[in-house]
């Protein structure tokens, strides 16, 4: 775990944050681990989500009702989330008992602590009675500041004119949106019992064991991310983190190694983009169906270390294999020319390369140099070659597999290879082929 943690730390922009879902047995072990990886100053919170409402009554001391979520910003200096929107409900709690013309109020404590001495002074109300703030507490404007808000009508002494005062808060005047807590309460955000109506909406022979409901991943997307943001997901499950990134309006990248990426994730995804899934979040962003993906399956380690602890080209990696690796991993599009053999592929009109696995001998150099077009230059990929071939001829360049890919990959002793650090990168036209806003479906 260590590991994928650091990978993914490196994956986050400097104004990113990672949130990770982890049950009670292992939620504290993983804040230790986490502390070490991402920083313990850079530690947001931990948000408790309760995950079912009906106790197990099989359980013989408390039934768990909840999940934690633990978040972790890149750099926590200057780092700030989101808001909620404004639900009716929070709107409703204000009223306007005094017909202000500001409108709709609703009042705040006048008293704070730990007190200010200065700020501890009688205050009498409009029936007379003589008001000071409790033990250890000081009001929270000066006696000056205290003025200026009773003749601006911002201090509410009830409709008697005879309670303690309280400060006058507007809705027209506060922050848009409301500011989130660390409890999230399933009717708030869902729970396991709807995510799992969710997914066996798309496929009900197969439930996923553990999914997430949308309503959930809809929030941490609206408190990390804004629209067009790049969301990973490592371990996309259920596809459930794809789904509402993509009716969201934001870009993701989702990675899953069970066969459910078939089972559950493709599937999923493509009733999302043709606008047959209409459960989750669907009708609260009036999803109707658009965009699209791009599906990509693993390839074999490229590199592996043999009995003796060389690192060797893998067998399973046929010639045509490891040409196209080659071209990808250097930068090219790979596309094997029918007639001239060592253009297997180009990075421009005059830029090729060409990968072998045999020695590569002066002859076949040669040969190669005199079939070159003086404009033209080639990336030569070979398991070794003659000393002194480097220098033959200027429009080529030598270079030795493995070792040009050990310089840039990691060994991963899980599976006794490399993992490589580059990917193919999209062109933005393939990008936004790949991705339409919600906007343009909605």
């Amino acid at each position: 775990m260590k590991q994928r943690l650091e990978l993914l730390r490196e994956l986050l922009s400097p104004n990113g944050s990672i949130w990770i879902s982890i049950d009670a047995y292992e939620c504290h072990y993983l804040k230790v681990l986490c502390d070490e990886v991402f920083g313990r100053s850079n530690f947001i919170n931990e948000v408790i989500w309760q995950r079912s409402y009906a106790p197990i009554n099989s359980k013989k001391t408390v039934s768990r009702a909840h999940d934690a979520i633990l978040i972790y910003a890149r750099n926590s200096e200057g780092f700030t989330l989101n808001k909620l929107p404004r639900t009716e409900e929070a709107n409703s709690r204000y009223k306007n008992p005094d017909n202000d013309p500001r409108g709709p109020w609703t009042s705040g404590d006048l008293s704070v602590g730990p007190a200010v001495e200065s700020n501890i002074y009688p205050i009498t109300t409009p029936s007379g009675r003589v008001c000071l703030p409790p033990e250890g507490y000081s009001w929270r404007l000066t006696r000056e500041r205290f003025v200026e808000f009773v003749a601006d009508n911002r201090i509410w002494f009830g409709e008697n004119g005879g309670n303690t005062p309280r400060i006058k808060r507007f809705l027209s005047e506060v922050k848009e949106g409301v500011t989130a807590t660390t409890l999230w309460l399933r009717i708030e955000v869902g729970d396991t019992q709807e995510a799992k109506k969710e997914v066996k909406a798309l496929n009900k022979d197969n439930v996923f064991d553990t999914p997430k409901p949308e309503r959930l991943i809809e929030r941490i997307l609206t408190l990390a991310s804004e629209e067009g943001d790049l969301v990973l997901d490592s371990f996309l499950g259920s596809g459930t983190t794809a789904a509402v990134a993509h009716k969201m309006g934001r870009r993701w990248i989702g990675i899953e190694l069970g066969d459910h990426a078939y089972s559950h994730c493709a599937t999923r995804l493509q009733r999302v983009i043709d606008g047959t899934d209409e459960g989750g979040i669907s009708k609260a962003v009036g999803w109707q169906g658009g965009g699209g993906y791009r599906f990509f399956e693993l390839a074999p380690t490229l590199i592996k270390v043999d009995e003796e602890g060389i690192p060797v080209i893998n067998p399973d990696y046929n010639g045509d294999m490891l040409a196209a690796a080659m071209a990808i991993h250097e930068g090219f599009t790979y596309a094997p020319d029918s007639e001239i053999f060592w253009k297997q592929g180009y990075s421009s009109e005059s830029d090729f390369i060409y990968t072998t696995t045999q020695h590569l001998t002066q002859e076949t150099l040669s040969y190669i140099s005199d079939s070159l077009r003086p404009e033209e230059s080639l990336v030569l990929c070979c398991t070794s070659y003659s000393v002194g071939l480097d220098t033959l001829d200027t429009r080529i360049t030598l270079k030795r597999i493995p070792q040009l890919l050990l310089d840039r990959c990691r060994f991963c002793p899980d599976t006794n290879g490399y993992n490589l650090n580059i990917v193919p990168q999209l062109s933005k036209e393939e990008e936004e082929e790949c991705f339409e806003s919600t906007e343009e479906h909605a």
